[in-house]
Order: C-alpha cells, then sequence, then structure tokens
C-alpha cells in the first residue's frame, strides 16, 4: 500500500517538474541556435549561470530566429533518435508541417503542456532541451557499451535533499521502516530456535534420540545459511519490499509444511526449506538500513534495528515455553511462527515504504517517459548492463574469494561464529544449566531467556556516548579539511571495546562455574544477562564495521559472515546434547569462554591496525 502511495508521489513530483522546467527548456532550445551552439551543455551556454536566470525569449517577436533553432536542433535530434535509413523520410515529413508554425507559437506562447505539442519538429526539439535542463536529470550521450545511440536522460534525485530520497524522509518514518524490518528479523529468527523448546515432546512423537530431533533446528539453520546468499542480488534488481513479501509467502508456505508434516524426515526438510527462504531479512534488512540511514545516522539506526532484530532467536523458547509442558502438539511452535509470520508480512503490505533508491529512480522514470512521451528518460538501475544472473554468480562468488584476502572478514566471521555456537548450544544446554541443577520447570527455564534480552539494556546508555564520539570524529575531519567527513569504519567498534568483547568469556566462566544447586539461580541468570550484553555489542560492532570498510563490497562481505555463522552454529547445535550431556556443564561453558577469550583482542586490534589493514585491501575503504 506504501510503495502504491509512493508511486503516486513520484508521478506527482514528475508532473511539478515538468512545469517548473518547461521555460528553461524553450530558453535553452532557442539559446542554443541565436549563439551558434550545437551542444546542450549548459555550462558553455550559459558559463555556469543557472537556467532559472536566463530571460525566456519572447517566441512571437522572435519567430524566424526560433525556426531556424528548431530546425537545427531538429536536424541534429534526428541523428539520435532514429536509424539512418529513417532520417530523410522523418525530416521530410516535419517539413511539411512548416505551415503550422503560426499555429505553434501561440500554443507556446500558451505554455501548453511540452508533450502535447502538435508539431513533430519542435516535439523533439524542446524534448531534448527539456532533458538537459531539468534539475536531477543528467543528459548524456550513450556510451559505447549500451546497445542503443543517441542521448540518454539518466534520473536522479533532484539534490542531495529531494524529499523523495530516503535519507530526506523525516526521522518518524525512517524509525518505522527500519522496525518494520526489525519484526520481519524476529519472525524469521524466533522460528530458529523455537522448536528446541519443545525438544523432549518432539523426539517422544517422532521416536527419534534427542539428538536427532536437534536436527529440526540444525536444518533450519543451514537453510538460513545457504538462502543468505542469493537474497541481497534480487533485492537489488526488484527492490527491497517485493522480495520480503515473496520470501515471506513462501517461508509461510514451508512453516505450513512443517505443521502438516507427517513424519520426522518431511519435517526436517520442510525445516530447511523455511529457514532456505527465512533467512531474507539477515541479507536484505542491512540494505534496507543503509537505505535510510546516512553515515552518522546509522550511530543509532542499526544498533535499534540489532536490539530488536536479534531478540528473535531469544523469544523462540519464550514464545514456546509452555506448548509442550501444557499436553499442546509440539505442532503449534509451527502454526504460532506462522500466525506471527502472517501477521509481519500484511504489515509490509500495508505500512512499509520502498526504500531502494534505484527503483524509486525507476519509478520516476517511467513517469518521465509516460509525461513527455519521450523514452530516453532512464534510472541508473536500467542504464546498467549487468544481468542478474551475473550479480548472482558474483554474489555467490565473490564472498568466498575475498575471504582470503581479507583478514577483517575473516576475524569477524570467526568471531561471529564462536558468539553463535554459544548461542545455540544454549538453547539445548540451558535445559542442563537450568532444569538438571535446580529442578525448574521446562517452561520456567525457557523463560529464562528473558535475562538474555534484558542484557540489550545496557545498550541504551552507550549510545549517547557513542554518537558523541563519532561527531568529535568527523568534526576533526573537517577541520583538518576532509573532502565529504563521515564516520571512520574503526569508530563502528566503540560497542564492542566498550566491556562488550570481556563480557561474553566473563558471563561463560560465571555461568559455568557457579552452576550449583547450593548457589542462587539467580547468579547464572545474572551472567545469562551479561552474555546478552556482550552478544548484542559485538554483533553490531561486527556488523557495522565490515559495511563501513567494505562500501560497495559489504553485501558479499556480509554474505559470507551470515554463511558461515549459521551453518557452523547449525552443525554446533547437534554436537549440543551429548557435549553437556558427556562433560557437563562446568566443562562445557569453560571450553567456550576459552575459545571466546581468544578472541577479545579482535575489536581493539582493528581500532588500532585496521586502518593499515584497509590501505592494503583490494576491496576496502581506504580512506582512515
Amino acid at each position: 500500500m506504501q510503495s502504491f502511495r509512493q508511486y503516486k508521489q513520484l508521478r506527482q513530483a514528475v508532473q511539478r517538474q515538468l512545469e517548473r522546467d518547461s521555460d528553461k527548456a524553450k530558453a535553452l532550445a532557442a539559446y542554443t541556435q541565436r549563439h551558434g551552439l550545437d551542444k546542450y551543455d549548459e555550462a558553455q551556454i550559459f558559463g555556469g549561470q543557472p537556467l532559472e536566470k536566463i530571460e525566456t525569449p519572447n517566441l512571437d517577436e522572435e519567430s524566424q530566429e526560433n525556426q531556424e533553432a528548431l530546425d537545427a536542433i531538429v536536424e541534429d535530434e534526428m541523428e539520435d533518435s532514429y536509424p539512418q535509413e529513417d532520417n530523410q523520410n522523418e525530416l521530410n515529413r516535419i517539413h511539411t508541417t512548416r505551415s503550422h508554425h503560426a499555429d505553434l507559437t501561440k500554443t507556446k506562447s500558451e505554455n501548453a503542456d511540452l508533450s502535447r505539442i502538435p508539431t513533430h519538429r519542435t516535439h523533439y526539439s524542446e524534448r531534448t532541451a527539456l532533458g538537459y535542463s531539468m534539475t536531477g536529470i543528467n543528459a548524456r550521450l550513450r556510451a559505447t557499451n549500451e546497445s542503443e545511440n543517441g542521448h540518454v536522460f539518466v534520473v536522479e534525485w533532484e539534490g542531495a535533499h529531494d524529499p523523495l530520497k530516503p535519507h530526506n524522509w523525516s526521522t518518524a518514518k525512517r524509525m518505522w521502516a527500519t522496525v518494520v524490518v526489525s519484526l520481519v528479523a524476529v519472525a524469521g529468527t524466533a522460528a530458529s530456535s523455537i522448536d528446541a523448546a519443545v525438544l523432549p515432546q518432539y523426539a517422544e512423537y517422532f521416536h527419534v534420540s534427542e539428538v536427532a530431533g536437534s536436527l529440526a533446528t540444525a536444518m533450519y539453520l543451514i537453510g538460513f545459511a545457504v538462502g543468505s546468499q542469493f537474497a541481497g542480488p534480487f533485492s537489488e534488481t526488484f527492490g527491497r519490499n517485493i522480495i520480503y513479501i515473496v520470501t515471506m509467502c513462501i517461508y509461510m508456505a514451508f512453516l505450513l509444511g512443517c505443521a502438516l508434516a507427517p513424519n520426522f524426515g518431511g519435517h526436517i526438510t520442510m525445516r530447511f526449506l523455511a529457514g532456505l527462504f527465512g533467512s531474507t531479512p539477515l541479507t536484505v534488512a542491512g540494505g534496507t538500513i543503509a537505505d535510510l540511514w546516512n553515515p552518522l545516522e546509522k550511530t543509532y539506526g542499526f544498533p535499534v534495528y540489532a536490539f530488536i532484530g536479534f531478540s528473535g532467536p531469544l523469544f523462540g523458547p519464550v514464545i514456546g515455553s509452555y506448548i509442550g509442558p501444557s499436553g499442546m502438539s509440539w505442532r503449534w511452535c509451527e502454526w504460532l511462527m506462522l500466525i506471527i509470520g502472517a501477521i509481519v508480512t500484511a504489515i509490509i503490505i500495508l505500512g512499509q515504504p520502498e526504500t531502494y533508491g534505484p527503483l524509486l529512480l525507476s519509478w520516476k522514470a517511467r513517469h518521465f517517459r509516460e509525461q513527455t512521451g519521450d523514452d530516453r528518460y532512464r534510472s541508473p538501475l536500467e542504464v546498467r548492463r549487468t544481468s542478474l544472473w551475473t550479480r548472482l554468480k558474483i554474489a555467490i562468488y565473490r564472498p568466498f574469494a575475498m575471504i582470503w584476502t581479507e583478514p577483517i572478514i575473516l576475524l569477524m566471521s570467526l568471531y561471529l561464529t564462536v558468539i553463535y555456537i554459544v548461542l545455540f548450544t544454549f538453547f539445548i544446554g540451558f535445559e542442563f544449566v537450568f532444569t538438571n541443577t535446580y529442578g525448574i520447570s521446562q517452561g520456567i527455564t525457557n523463560i529464562i531467556w528473558v535475562a538474555v534480552f534484558v542484557g540489550f539494556f545496557p545498550l541504551a546508555g552507550t549510545l549517547p556516548l557513542i554518537y558523541s564520539w563519532t561527531v568529535k570524529d568527523i568534526k576533526k575531519q573537517e577541520a583538518a579539511g576532509v573532502e565529504n567527513p563521515a564516520p571512520t569504519p574503526e569508530s563502528r567498534l566503540y560497542f564492542a571495546m566498550l566491556g562488550g568483547a570481556f563480557a561474553v568469556p566473563i558471563s561463560l566462566f560465571w555461568m559455568g562455574w557457579t552452576d550449583y544447586a547450593s548457589i542462587s539461580i539467580w547468579s547464572p541468570i545474572i551472567a545469562s544477562a551479561l552474555f546478552g550484553y556482550g552478544v548484542i555489542t559485538i554483533f553490531i560492532s561486527a556488523y557495522m564495521y565490515i559495511i563501513d570498510s567494505y562500501a560497495i563490497y559489504a553485501a558479499s562481505a556480509l554474505s559470507f559472515v551470515t554463511f558461515t555463522r549459521y551453518l557452523a552454529a547449525g552443525g554446533m547445535t547437534v554436537v549440543g546434547v551429548p557435549w553437556y550431556q558427556n562433560m557437563g556443564v562446568h566443562y562445557t561453558l569453560t571450553i567456550l569462554a576459552c575459545i571466546s577469550s581468544l578472541m577479545v583482542p579482535v575489536p581493539y586490534v582493528f581500532y588500532i591496525y585496521g586502518a593499515r589493514i584497509r590501505t592494503k585491501s583490494a576491496y576496502a575503504v581506504h580512506k582512515a
């Protein structure tokens, strides 16, 4: 619904622009001939003077001069717009209309719509002039690698402050769009963990072990890993919203298959396919955030997305906490996720605006073509000659090619993989940490996941401080005369450096060695909250650092990070049950704490040496 409204707003904006710039086009068409110019070069014609300052010629007084200008421009135009063999016939037809010039002059003086002028000669000359005179239109000759010849009018934004540009929407509108995308992430990721809440009942129903039953979670995560490689290129061709809507609908169809699966094999197959299409928010949402927020605003825009979106895996067990113990069928986990997915999809359809700028410009270019009858108006997306298939091949190949030469991607990917291994083995391990030790019920154990989410809240306290540091960083660049100052990629590491990197190993040691029946249950619960703080800050720093470091290659970098962490997490979920059973809570968490301790220096090392590392990269941004 919002996309239809945007489409209508763009049509109205095009109509206003055509009305506003029609006199400029008339001035340009006549002025070029009066001064013996044969190119539509505003700088050459007006010496840099804006077209608004040029007096529109009086067409009644200068009819003879205008007639000569029209003839010259038409002949030039015909060379651009028609094949060579058709030029003479078209010119002959145009010259038969000279008797209509008086009527044409009268029509012009009444400022008639340019697309309705009844003389082919003037219709084409002023259309070309119009393309060269309008704000936000990059008029140029087609490149040699483009299939057509002549002029092309590349439609862009009407300046940096164009109100239709997503970066210039109101803060409330952009925040709403961010929250909606976060809800898409919640819908997709909550389904990854909800089955772990009913693992005993699930395994009993299908007469399999709990290790085999954990495949329901593992296969979903592996589907996430595979699906993350494809959504990005599609969203850069068809826009964000259509990809959200289509993939969410397919995702819900496979959730329906999960709910109705008659056997174990059919269920885990449906879970894999649901994960395949539920992975969209992980790859497309980063692009949506970049569409909405400028580099400085992302300091608070991206944490809002992460705060809500990352809560999905945590609330999966909470949503399903009492389904198993209450005697309800485990299938209600799938039905609940289907209902949540339907609600979120409805919100996208009714309330989410399209944020992908190139697609919005394509809509705008279409309106220009319809309003003027001139098919040379094209958006950058339409001018681009790279096919979807080519972009898909690059999207699949490039991430794995980059890993061998990019230490930033390698270490950040490894860091997040460790975090996700701990997180998703906890979906199995909480039963050993809380149920077996303290004798609490299955439902209460699942509700304790709320404590991990509570650990997210201290992030709000660090945001003002980090934002002020980022602003100071930009002011230093301005004072040094840096062109287009922006936050340095290393400034994105503040989140993890403010205690987040240390929080993960400390919380694991704390939980592991206070998990005794003789010690209050609140000790491991508080440790869970500290773990939540570490996870959210590391996730934000890793994602924002990669996005800012790799700019146009960020999608490829993030797709590899997403692929590896979910693939590893899926594999370790199956290992989790025998790991906790055989080694016990204390040593399992100690091993995980020791591994995560090795990753603590990563944000600090990149903060000190990151700029130097980026200068040696073939893909990273070299700006310090």
